[in-house]
C-alpha cells in the first residue's frame, strides 16, 4: 500500500509472520484439549489409541486418574507458556502499528508544513489539525489493526477446519454451511452502509473540531457581535450526526455476537439430529470437538465480522492519506546564505494557484528590482498591490511563476531558501506569540535549555523592551500567554522585533509591522526601527508601510501598483 512508508515493508513481513504464528499458536492449544476430550468422554481410549498409550508408558503412570491429572496439568502449563509467547507477538504487532501512526502522522506533518504558505493559506488549520492527530491515528488502529485480525483470525479458521474434516468431513462442512454464509450476508448488508456512517462521522468531527478552535480564537468578535448562539447550534447539530452515526456502529458491531451465538446454537442443533443416524457412541466424542472448535470460533467470526466492521468505517481515512507520500525528512540546516552585497529581483512574476482563486490571478508583473546591502527601503502601495506578497517572494515563503530571485548571485530556490531563511529576520502585521515564556518566544525554535539568555537580554534593549521584561513577575521567563493575551499591541510588535535580531540577520522585513497599532504606539515602535537603523549600518531593512510616517528613515521608497 502507497500509504505506508517504504522503510515499514520489511518489519510489515515480520508482523506478517508473528500473525501466523499466533494463528498457529491459537490453534495448538485448541488441539491441546482433543486427548483430555479423549480421556474424559471415552474412558478406555488410552490403551486404544496407539499414541496415547505409548505417551502412558513414557510417564511411567500406573493408572488412568494418575495420567489424566498429569494430561490436564500439562495442557495447563502449555497453554500458559502459548499464551505469554502471543503475547509477546502481539507486543511486537502493536509497537509497529503505534509506530506507524507516529511515522504517517509526522509525514503528514511535514507535507503539509513543506507544502508552504499558499497552501496553508487555502486550507483550515482546524482540519490540518485534526487530520495530522486524528485521522492517522484512526487509519492505524480502524484499518491496520482489524486488517492484521481478520489475517490472524482467517488463519484460524482455516486451520481449524482443516482439521475437523480430517477428524470429521460431516462436522467440518456443518461448520462452513453455518459460519461462511453469515460472514457473507452481514458484510454484503452493512458495507455500503458503514462507509456512508464513516464519511458522516468524520465530517461532523471536522466541523465540530472548527467551530470549537474558531469559537476560542476569535472569541472577541464572537461575543460582541453575539454569535455564541449559532456557533453553538452548530455545534449542537454535528455533535447530534456524530452521536447519530456512532449510535448506528454500535448496533453493528454488536451484531456479530448475536449472530455466532445464534449460528453456534444452530449448529449444536444439528450435530445432535445428524448423531442420532450415526452409530451409537461417535457422537459423544464428535459432538465435544465439535464443540471445542465452534467455541472458538465464535469470537473467531465475531472478530473477523468486527474487523470487517472497523475497516469499512474507517476508510474515509484512505481519501486523506493517500496523496501523501513525503517521507522526506526534516533536517536542521544552521548554515547561512550570507547578504554580502545584493538581492537581485529579475523580472519575477507571480499568480495564485486556481485551486484557490477559480482563476490564476497574477498579482506581480515582471518586476525587477536590486535592494543593496545596507540599504533601508521602503516599500508602499495600495491594498491589493501585491507588498506582502513580494516581500513574502523575498523571503521564500512563496516561489515566483516566472523570474528568479537572486542573493549575491545564487538563485533562492528549494536548495538555498533555508540557508538564506536563516539570515534574515522577520516582523509581520500580527506577531505570532506561542503559549510559552517571553525567553521562549524571543528565542523562537531554540529548546529552553540553550536559549543565550545574555543574547535575549541584548535584543530586549535593542527593541526597547527591558523596563517591560523587568516589570514581569519571572522577568523573561514569565509565561506570555496563547497568541500573546497578557501582552499589548505595541509589546507584541517589540517582542516580534527582538525575535527578529536575536537571530542576528544580515537583514530585516517589516511587513506592515506598526499598521494597527495607534498613533503613539506606531511611533514608539518606528523610532525603535529607526535606531537600529542608525546604530547597525551594515544591516538592511525593507519596510513595508502604508503611511508615509513610519518610512521617513528610509533611503529609498518604491511605490507598488504604479
Amino acid at each position: 500500500m502507497a500509504i505506508i512508508p517504504p522503510k515499514y515493508y520489511g518489519r510489515g513481513v515480520t508482523v506478517a509472520v508473528t500473525l501466523l504464528l499466533r494463528a498457529i499458536l491459537n490453534f495448538f492449544g485448541i488441539t491441546l484439549f482433543i486427548p483430555l476430550l479423549m480421556l474424559i468422554l471415552e474412558s478406555d481410549s488410552v490403551h486404544q489409541n496407539e499414541q496415547l498409550q505409548m505417551l502412558y508408558d513414557t510417564l511411567g503412570c500406573t493408572n488412568d486418574t494418575q495420567f489424566t491429572i498429569i494430561i490436564a496439568a500439562g495442557i495447563v502449563l502449555t497453554i500458559a507458556v502459548k499464551n505469554i509467547i502471543a503475547l509477546w507477538l502481539f507486543r511486537y504487532e502493536r509497537d509497529y502499528t503505534y509506530s506507524l501512526y507516529r511515522a504517517l502522522s509526522r509525514r503528514l506533518y511535514i507535507d503539509y508544513y513543506n507544502r508552504g504558505l499558499a497552501f496553508v493559506n487555502q486550507h483550515n488549520s482546524a482540519e490540518l489539525s485534526r487530520n495530522i492527530n486524528f485521522v492517522c491515528l484512526n487509519f492505524v488502529t480502524g484499518i491496520l489493526k482489524p486488517i492484521a485480525t481478520l489475517c490472524s483470525e482467517f488463519i484460524l479458521f482455516v486451520l481449524i477446519i482443516v482439521s475437523l474434516a480430517i477428524l470429521n468431513i460431516e462436522a467440518a462442512s456443518l461448520l462452513i454451511v453455518i459460519f461462511i454464509p453469515i460472514v457473507w450476508l452481514y458484510y454484503n448488508s452493512i458495507r455500503r452502509r458503514l462507509n456512508t456512517y464513516g464519511k458522516a462521522e468524520n465530517e461532523a468531527h471536522r466541523i465540530r473540531f472548527k467551530n470549537v478552535t474558531e469559537s476560542f480564537k476569535g472569541y472577541a468578535d464572537i461575543e460582541i457581535n453575539n454569535a455564541f448562539p449559532q456557533m453553538l447550534s452548530i455545534f449542537d447539530d454535528s455533535t447530534d450526526r456524530l452521536i447519530a452515526m456512532r449510535k448506528k456502529n454500535a448496533m453493528l458491531a454488536a451484531a456479530p455476537q448475536s449472530i455466532t451465538e445464534t449460528t453456534l446454537a444452530a449448529g449444536m442443533a444439528s450435530l445432535v439430529i445428524i448423531g442420532a443416524y450415526l452409530p451409537q457412541g461417535n457422537i459423544g466424542l464428535l459432538f465435544g470437538i465439535f464443540a471445542v472448535a465452534a467455541v472458538r470460533l465464535m469470537p473467531s467470526v465475531r472478530s473477523i465480522l468486527s474487523a470487517f466492521t472497523a475497516i469499512r468505517y474507517n476508510r474515509y481515512t484512505l481519501d486523506t492519506l493517500s496523496g501523501n507520500k513525503n517521507d522526506s525528512a526534516m533536517e536542521q540546516v544552521d548554515e547561512r546564505l550570507h547578504l554580502q552585497e545584493k538581492i537581485e529581483l529579475n523580472n519575477i512574476s507571480f499568480e495564485y494557484d486556481s485551486h484557490s482563486e477559480g482563476t490564476p490571478t497574477r498579482v506581480i508583473n515582471s518586476l525587477s528590482l536590486t535592494i543593496r546591502r545596507g540599504e533601508r527601503l521602503g516599500i508602499k502601495g495600495a491594498s491589493g498591490a501585491g507588498k506582502s506578497t513580494l516581500m513574502n517572494l523575498m523571503l521564500g515563503l512563496y516561489s515566483p511563476t516566472s523570474g528568479e530571485i537572486r542573493i549575491d548571485g545564487v538563485r533562492l530556490d528549494d536548495t538555498t531558501r533555508r540557508k538564506w531563511q536563516n539570515s534574515i529576520g522577520y516582523v509581520p502585521q500580527n506577531v505570532f506569540i506561542a503559549d510559552s515564556t517571553l525567553a521562549e518566544n524571543i528565542a523562537l525554535g531554540v529548546d529552553a535549555q540553550k536559549i543565550d539568555r545574555k543574547r535575549v537580554g541584548k535584543v530586549l534593549e535593542m527593541a526597547s523592551l527591558t523596563k517591560f521584561a523587568k516589570g514581569l513577575a519571572q522577568g523573561i521567563d514569565t509565561q506570555v500567554g496563547e497568541l500573546g493575551c497578557r501582552v499589548s499591541g505595541g509589546e507584541r510588535q517589540r517582542i516580534g522585533i527582538a525575535r527578529a535580531l536575536y537571530r542576528q540577520p544580515d537583514i530585516l522585513f517589516f511587513d506592515e509591522a506598526t499598521s494597527a497599532l495607534d498613533k503613539d504606539t506606531e511611533s514608539s515602535v518606528n523610532h525603535a526601527i529607526e535606531s537600529l537603523s542608525t546604530n547597525n549600518r551594515e544591516l538592511t531593512i525593507v519596510v513595508i508601510a502604508h503611511r508615509d510616517t513610519s518610512l521617513e528613515y528610509c533611503d529609498r521608497i518604491i511605490n507598488i501598483g504604479e
